[in-house]
């Protein structure tokens, strides 16, 4: 198998379309179409089904994908360690949650930028799950994660601690357990969020049921329905700091058990030269 072939079907594994993954590989989308079929036929399997306008991958393609991850990103490290001068350059793709790229990154990685121009930072947000699988599958890099991590796979460095505190309407009572907020709408961040998890569980020790379960794609819509008396929320204090939210939301400590949490650094144990990446992971070094 040739890398080249790898590379198109692992764009068209991620993007579920030829013609997206054409697009983002810069080639036509005949092209793409025909090294996908040259790569079936050499393996013997179906690697999609087709779906409309879209592909569905197989559960052999799915296997292969596997491989594929691993297979360009040894192809990556092995091109980066044969570089004479060894300074950080190629891509860096940084996962991290949303809250933490919005309030603790900006400078981070503005500064990241001026120390090393030749590295192109490609960020994406998500919740925990969804960045460590990333990890874990060789999507992403690094990531900005919630503690803790059971996966003995990955490294991990600590960089932030995070006061979470409750969020409710401005005119809302003060909370001092969840029983002060019974039956009111959790306006959360999808499955896999490390937040969510510890807010339901802190109802659910208490043995309080909250109302309706609301996912939201953004902290800002999270924020603003909160205002709007539509529910209630977990937030990291940090964000709610730099937005200056006083006047239109009202901030609620918590037992330190629930409002106390790392964001960790972590990437894959086996990908061993990344000289990006460990640049990054320096940037965030000691603790901030």
């Amino acid at each position: 198998m040739e890398l080249s072939a790898l590379r198109i079907f692992k764009a068209v594994a991620e993007e579920g379309s030829v013609t997206l993954a054409a697009a983002r590989l810069n080639r036509v989308q005949s092209n793409v179409s025909a090294r996908l079929t040259q790569l079936e036929e050499s393996l013997g399997v179906t690697l999609f089904h087709r779906a409309g306008r879209g592909l569905r991958i197989t559960a052999e393609g799915d296997r292969l994908l596997a491989y594929a991850d691993r297979l360009l990103q040894l192809a990556d490290e092995a091109q980066a360690a044969m570089r004479l001068d060894q300074q950080p350059a190629g891509q860096l793709r940084i996962g991290a949650m949303e809250t933490t790229a919005a309030a603790r990154l900006p400078k981070v990685l503005a500064a990241f930028n001026r120390a090393y121009p030749q590295v192109d930072l490609v960020l994406e947000t998500g919740p925990t799950d969804h960045l460590l699988d990333g990890v874990l599958r060789h999507r992403l890099d690094v990531a900005l994660v919630a503690a803790p991590v059971p996966h003995g796979e990955l490294e991990q460095q600590p960089v932030f601690a995070e006061e979470l505190v409750l969020i409710t309407g401005p005119a809302h009572p003060a909370v001092h357990g969840p029983r002060d907020v019974a039956r009111r709408n959790l306006l959360v961040f999808r499955s896999g969020c490390t937040y969510r998890r510890r807010l339901e569980a802190w109802f659910a020790e208490a043995d309080v049921a909250p109302g309706r379960i609301s996912e939201f794609g953004t902290f800002e819509a999270i924020i603003g329905c909160v205002a709007a008396g539509m529910g209630v929320a977990l937030m990291p204090m940090e964000i709610i700091s730099q937005r200056k939210l006083g006047r239109t939301i009202r901030v609620h400590t918590l037992p330190p058990a629930v409002a106390h949490v790392e964001t960790m650094l972590v990437w894959r144990k086996d990908v061993l030269h990344h000289p990006a990446r460990a640049a990054f992971a320096a940037s965030l070094a000691p603790a901030n």
